[in-house]
């Protein structure tokens, strides 16, 4: 099954692979997101009526999660028998999710685990920014982790995030020598808290991502500490415009006793349109 995951307005969103489990080995797992004409696919072994594990996969190999995967799966998962709530195992790790209906769209939200933020070296970043062809001066980067981490870089607008035309080789060189997944490009917020982004990551096998729920996360964790989202924590990023499929992922972030708690999401379809 196809799943279009974080879709705008009930177009576009990423095509993922949906798979129930089977015994298969790494390299037939590898090959269904070629097949399928997808960039991921996520293999779901359904445990009980409230629970179920997950394996995403690229053509490169495993990653121990996948935000717009996840998005995907518990869009099926709530199809299945419209139960909302569910307990997901991935990546060694347990979290909760949930998948509603509202407004005849299927939403569906999870716990991305806790956000690590810390500070980018510039004079390691600098093969990147070179790579996505960002002057450093005009760039603000930080480096941000949900179990992975990847460089965060908020460049001016949307029409700046546009004309990126990346150095797809050389910017995996420098990722891989800096031990990240990839990099995010957003614009600048809007005081409404939308912006745009795009996610470059060739060192799993991803040039570009339609949809990034996990690095929209960050990106969440990453303006809140910085006090730079509003008072509803809410935030609504576009991303997959210059592959011609939009997609808009949401988060939110709100306070807890271990800090701040991010939930992010969108909605998802079987039958999706450009």
């Amino acid at each position: 099954m196809i799943v279009h995951a974080c879709q705008r307005d009930g177009v576009g969103g990423s095509p993922t692979a949906i798979v129930d489990e089977l015994p298969l080995t790494d390299a037939e797992r590898r090959a269904i997101p070629v097949a399928a004409g997808t960039s991921h696919a996520v293999f779901v072994n359904r445990t009980s009526r409230s629970s179920a594990t997950l394996r995403f996969f690229t053509s490169e190999g495993e990653l121990p999660a996948c935000g717009h995967g996840t998005v995907a799966a518990l869009a099926v998962l709530g199809s299945d028998d419209g139960h909302t709530q569910f307990q997901v195992q991935a990546g060694g790790r347990t979290f909760a999710g949930t998948s509603m209906r509202v407004n005849g769209e299927l939403v569906a939200y999870f716990d991305p685990g806790p956000v690590t933020l810390s500070t980018a070296v510039d004079s390691e970043i600098a093969a990147i920014l070179d790579a996505i062809g960002v002057d450093p001066a005009h760039a603000h980067c930080c480096i941000a982790s949900v179990g992975r981490p990847r460089l965060l870089v908020e460049i001016g607008d949307r029409a700046a995030l546009t004309a990126i035309n990346p150095d797809l080789a050389g910017l995996r060189a420098a990722c891989d020598r800096l031990g990240l997944l990839g990099c995010y490009v957003y614009a600048t917020p809007t005081p409404d808290n939308r912006t745009a982004a795009r996610m470059f990551a060739p060192s799993i096998g991803v040039p570009e991502d339609i949809a990034n729920a996990n690095s929209t996360a960050c990106l969440a964790a990453h303006l809140a500490d910085r006090a730079r989202l509003g008072a509803d924590g809410d935030l609504m990023v576009d991303m997959g415009d210059s592959l011609g499929w939009p997609a808009t992922v949401r988060a939110s972030v709100t306070s807890g006793p271990r800090g701040p708690r991010v939930l992010v999401g969108g909605t998802a379809s079987s039958a999706a349109r450009r």
